[in-house]
Order: structure tokens, then C-alpha cells, then sequence
């Protein structure tokens, strides 16, 4: 893709290198930002990222690595947010260079918790970077499966949809089909709720539950992300659309999804402590989760599946007879 502009990617986990992977494809540099040097010299030396999603094969050639976040921020116009939303203010503190004249893309699909707002509005308050600079990358899409370059599709949302194309253009491919909505609030609100919804599916599956209790699980989940992102941004959308019901659909049932995974952790008798040591990468929906519940206390949607999961992750209540006082509430 022929253009001016210069695209930085900060975070080293799987999302960071598959949309590294993405736009290797289609510009002729990506500046790339992650605190592990080892990794940063394994990646110059071998193509890969040691750490995540190995399979994936990336152009060193095309990479300008550094664990420098100033030097990776001044170079670019564009950013790429993809690191934990639980860490993304510990990231951004060293930060010296002003983002209010970038074009921030988030494809954090959590909520940062110091502040209890999701990555557009955190970095709208804290950096004075307007509302049409601040995109969000949506699913449905797992990394593991970009690194297999199996078909792929993503939504970019931006106020200024002109943006959200340009950078939809930059990670098109032969693999990943894009498309753009202007709904950053509904499409990072579900990215945030679908992660609390997989851990209850993934609570449920440990529990025993079977695929039809799943389904009756997903249908209500989807009404029930509707109610809640209706009442915090009320506009005309449908959720049915791929980033809203597709990504949900991916989240809950998908053997690569860390939520689901550290759900039926939970709903097999791990401990919350247990389940995060042995799987070793961050579930957003665990922290989503909390900051759900207080965002909740002011909108009071009705939320019976957040409210489980909560009740059992935070409240230590039985997931057994948490998910069982579920099941009368749903239809």
C-alpha cells in the first residue's frame, strides 16, 4: 500500500504480533515497540516472535524494533495500542512525546482499570487525542489463527471513517477481509463484554454444562451486550453484525480463546490465583468484569450473566450454584 504515512505498533503479546504480521503485508515499514530485548533479537535475527504466537513468520526486513516507546512514538503517525488494558497506563507513563496529533488505534478489548473507561475514552481524557484520531480494531479474529493465515475478518471503527479505511486498507489481505463502522463505543464495549461472556461459557463447560445450555447462553449474551451498550451510547446499530454477535460467537466457543480457557479453569475448582499462574497470559474478562459491575451501578442495565461471573470471581461465591441460580434466569 503506497502511502506517506508511518504505522507503529506498541506491545509484544499475540495481538501486537499478528497485526504486526498484517501490516507487514501490505507497507513498507512498521515500527515496533516491546519492552523484551531478547525477543526484539531473536525477531531481527529469526523472523519470529519467541514469546507468542511463534508460528508466525514476519518480515524482518520491513520491522524497525526498538524498546524505546518514545523513539517508536515520535516515528509514527499512526499507533497501534496492543497491550493488556490492565497495563496500558504503566506503558504509556514513560511516554514523553504528546499523541494528540496521532491517530491512536486501539485493539485493547479491555477496560483500563485505574481510570474505569475503555481505551478510546483513557486516551481521549488523558492525551487530548480527539475522538475522530481514535479507532478500535474489532473481531471476530483470534491471533493464533492470523499466524495460520487461515480467513480472517476485522472491523475498524473510527468517528472519521475515511481513517478507519485507510487503516482497514493496511492489514487487508489474501487472509483478512476488513470492514468500518463509525460505533467506537458499541464495538469496544462488546469487545470488552464478549470477554466476560467466554468466561462464563468457559465456567459453564468446566461445570459440565453441555452445547445446548451453550446456546441458550450466547443467544442471551447477545441481548444482553444490547442492552448495555444501548443505554451507555444509545445510536441505530445492529447487533448482529460480525463485530458485535461474530466476535462474541468466536470468544465463547473457540479452543484459542485465554477467557474461555481461564473460565473452565475456574468452573473445574482452580482458584482465581490457580487459573492465572497456570495460564500464563492475561484474561481480560477478569478485570472487565469489575469495572462492568461499578460502570453498571450508574447505568443499571440488567446483566445476569455479569453478575455471575462476577459474584463467583470476585465475591468467591460457588461458581456451581452461581451458574445454577443462571440458569432461571435465562430463556
Amino acid at each position: 500500500m503506497k502511502n506517506n504515512f508511518k504505522i507503529g505498533v506498541i506491545g509484544g503479546g499475540s495481538w501486537a504480533t499478528a497485526i504486526v504480521k498484517m501490516l507487514c503485508e501490505n507497507v513498507d515499514s512498521v515500527n515496533w515497540w516491546m519492552r523484551n530485548e531478547e525477543a526484539i533479537d531473536h525477531i531481527n535475527s529469526y523472523g519470529h516472535n519467541p514469546n507468542y504466537i511463534s508460528d508466525a513468520e514476519l518480515k524482518k526486513s520491513k520491522l524497525n524494533l526498538s524498546s524505546d516507546i518514545n523513539e517508536v512514538v515520535k516515528n509514527s503517525d499512526y499507533l497501534v495500542l496492543a497491550v493488556p488494558s490492565a497495563f496500558l497506563k504503566s506503558t504509556l507513563q514513560s511516554l514523553e512525546i504528546p499523541l494528540k496529533d496521532k491517530i491512536i488505534i486501539s485493539a485493547i478489548k479491555g477496560i483500563v482499570p485505574e481510570n474505569n473507561t475503555i481505551v478510546g475514552e483513557f486516551i481521549h481524557n488523558q492525551y487530548d487525542v480527539p475522538y475522530e484520531n481514535i479507532g478500535v480494531i474489532t473481531g471476530p479474529c483470534h491471533a493464533e489463527e492470523v499466524a495460520l493465515e487461515r480467513l480472517s475478518y476485522l472491523t475498524i471503527a473510527c468517528c472519521d471513517v475515511k481513517k478507519a479505511k485507510f487503516f482497514a486498507n493496511a492489514i487487508s489481505g489474501r487472509y483478512i477481509k476488513t470492514t468500518v463502522s463509525d460505533d467506537i463505543y458499541g464495538t469496544e464495549y462488546a469487545s470488552v463484554l464478549k470477554n466476560v461472556i467466554s468466561l462464563a461459557s468457559g465456567i459453564c463447560h468446566g461445570l459440565g454444562y453441555g452445547d445446548n445450555f451453550q446456546a441458550v447462553l450466547v443467544s442471551n449474551a447477545i441481548r444482553e451486550i444490547k442492552r448495555f451498550v444501548d443505554q451507555a451510547h444509545p445510536i441505530d446499530r445492529d447487533i448482529k453484525e460480525s463485530a458485535y454477535l461474530g466476535d462474541l460467537l468466536v470468544t465463547a466457543y473457540s479452543q484459542f480463546s485465554r477467557n474461555r480457557t481461564f473460565g473452565e479453569m475456574i468452573g473445574g475448582g482452580y482458584s482465581v490465583n490457580s487459573a492465572q499462574l497456570q495460564l500464563k497470559m492475561i484474561a481480560e474478562g477478569y478485570y472487565a468484569v469489575k469495572c462492568i459491575m461499578e460502570i453498571n451501578e450508574k447505568l443499571k442495565v440488567e446483566m445476569p450473566i455479569t453478575q455471575a461471573v462476577y459474584n463467583i470471581l470476585y465475591d468467591k461465591k460457588s461458581a456451581k450454584k452461581q451458574i445454577k441460580l443462571l440458569t432461571d434466569k435465562l430463556n
